[in-house]
C-alpha cells in the first residue's frame, strides 16, 4: 500500500487529491486558492469528513506545496513523507512531444515550459508545481499527465487544418484537443460497464461542462475530437464561442476597432457561448429557469444542443456506427433536460433514453431506453483518478 497525490496547478490555485493505491481510495482532497495574492485560502478535507481551512498569504507554488505536505502530516493523513510514493500532475499542453504520460525530469519540465506557447495560462503554472515538489524532495517520483496525449495519434485528415502545410511544419498548427484525461477515463470505464474490450467498441464521449468537448473513439483509437488548436473551438460552451468563421473574427475586429488579437480572443473565450447568446448567464441552470419567458435563454440552450447533435452525427458518420454515448462533467452529469433533448435529437441513429432512469444527477447509471440501438451512459468523470493511476504505475512502480 502506498499513497500518491494528483495535482492540478493553475496560476492562482493548486488543487489536490490524495489516493491510497492500488486500492484507489481517496483519503484527502482540497486546494490552495488565491495563490500569490493576499488572504490565500488552504482547504483540506479527509476521508473521515474532517475538514479545515487556513487563511494566510501564500506567495507561490513552492510555499503551497510545503504547506500542503506539512498539513497532511500534521493531520495524520500521512505518517511521514516516506508514505508518499508519487505525484501526478495534470498538464494541459503536450503538443506532439508526448503521446502518453511521462516521468518528470528537468528536460520534461523545460519542454512543458516551452509548450506554454500552446497553453500560456496553464503550462508554466504546472511546471512550477513540479519544481516545487522536486525542490522539497528530489527523490519523489513525479509524472506529467497530458490532456493532449490522447489525441496525438488521430488521423492526419482529422488533425490538420486546410492551411499551408508549412505552418504545421514550422509552428505546429494543428488540432490538439483537450480534456483527454477525462475522455480516457470515460471510455475505459464504459468498456468495463459494458463488459467488453474497448477495441470492440465505437464510443462517443460528451464532456459537457463550462468547457465542453466531444471525442470519437473507434475500436479503442481516438479518431476525432471537437476542440482544436485551443479549447476555444468545437461546440458552444458557457463563455466560449466554439467554431466560428475566421473571416467573421477579422470583420468584428475592424468593426470594433480592435488591434490587439488578445482583446478579440477574450471576447471569444470569456464573453461568448451561452453567456453571449443569452445576455443573461453562462450557467445552464440559470438559463433553464428563464427559458419559458426569455427567448434568448431558450435560444442559447437550443444552440448548445444543436451543436452537440451536429458533432455527434458527424462522428457516427465517420465511424459508421456507435455502440455507446457517454454523458459526463457538470452539465452532462447533472442536467436531466439537456441529456433528454440531445438523445431525442439522435433518434436517427437509433438512440433512446429511459426518461425514468434519466432522472438522476451525478450518479453512474445506464440510461438506455427500451429498444435503443445505442447504449446511453452517465459516467461522472474522474481525471484525478487517471492522474493517480499514472503516478502509481509510471512513477512509483517504475522506481521500486
Amino acid at each position: 500500500m502506498v499513497k500518491v497525490i494528483a495535482i492540478n496547478c493553475g496560476s492562482s490555485t493548486l488543487k489536490f487529491k490524495l489516493f491510497e493505491m492500488p486500492e484507489e481510495k481517496v483519503i484527502a482532497s482540497g486546494m490552495v486558492d488565491r495563490l500569490g495574492l493576499t488572504d490565500s485560502v488552504f482547504t483540506l478535507k479527509t476521508s473521515n469528513d474532517n475538514s479545515f481551512e487556513i487563511k494566510k498569504d501564500i506567495k507561490d507554488h513552492s510555499e503551497a506545496v510545503k504547506l500542503l505536505l506539512k498539513e497532511l502530516i500534521d493531520c495524520k493523513v500521512l505518517k511521514s513523507l516516506d508514505e508518499l510514493g508519487g505525484v501526478g500532475h495534470r498538464v494541459v499542453a503536450g503538443g506532439e512531444n508526448y503521446e502518453k504520460s511521462t516521468f518528470v525530469d528537468q528536460h520534461v519540465i523545460n519542454n512543458i515550459k516551452y509548450l506554454s506557447i500552446y497553453a500560456p495560462l496553464h503550462n508554466y503554472s504546472e511546471a512550477r508545481g513540479m519544481e516545487a515538489f522536486r525542490d522539497y524532495n528530489p527523490e519523489l517520483p513525479q509524472v506529467a499527465v497530458f490532456d493532449t496525449a490522447l489525441y496525438t495519434g488521430m488521423p492526419k485528415e482529422n488533425y490538420l487544418y486546410s492551411i499551408p502545410m508549412k505552418y504545421y511544419r514550422l509552428y505546429g498548427a494543428r488540432k490538439y484537443g483537450a480534456h483527454g484525461t477525462s475522455h480516457r477515463y470515460l471510455t475505459d470505464r464504459a468498456a468495463k460497464i459494458l463488459n467488453k474490450n474497448i477495441e470492440d467498441l465505437n464510443i462517443i464521449s460528451l464532456h459537457l461542462g463550462s468547457g465542453a468537448s466531444i471525442t470519437a473513439t473507434n475500436h479503442g483509437k481516438v479518431i476525432d475530437t471537437s476542440m482544436g488548436f485551443t479549447p476555444m473551438a468545437g461546440i458552444t460552451m458557457s463563455t466560449r464561442s466554439g467554431d466560428i468563421d475566421p473571416s467573421l473574427v477579422l470583420y468584428l475586429m475592424k468593426q470594433l476597432d480592435i488591434n490587439n488579437p488578445d482583446e478579440m480572443a477574450d471576447i471569444l473565450n470569456k464573453e461568448s457561448g451561452l453567456l453571449g447568446i443569452s445576455e443573461l448567464s453562462p450557467d445552464m441552470r440559470d438559463l433553464e429557469k428563464e427559458q419559458d419567458t426569455n427567448d434568448q435563454a431558450k435560444l442559447a440552450i437550443d444552440i448548445f444542443i444543436n451543436r452537440i447533435v451536429k458533432y455527434v452525427g458527424s462522428y457516427v458518420a465517420e465511424m459508421g456506427s456507435v455502440d455507446a454515448l457517454i454523458f459526463s462533467a457538470g452539465i452532462g452529469e447533472n442536467d436531466i433536460g439537456v441529456r433528454q433533448s440531445i438523445v431525442d435529437h439522435l433518434s436517427f441513429i437509433g438512440a433512446k433514453i429511459d426518461s425514468e432512469k434519466n432522472h438522476v444527477r451525478g450518479e453512474e447509471r445506464d440510461l438506455t431506453g427500451e429498444g435503443s440501438k445505442v447504449k446511453v451512459l452517465l459516467i461522472p468523470t474522474d481525471e484525478e483518478l487517471m492522474i493517480a493511476r499514472d503516478a502509481y504505475n509510471i512513477g512509483y512502480l517504475s522506481k521500486k
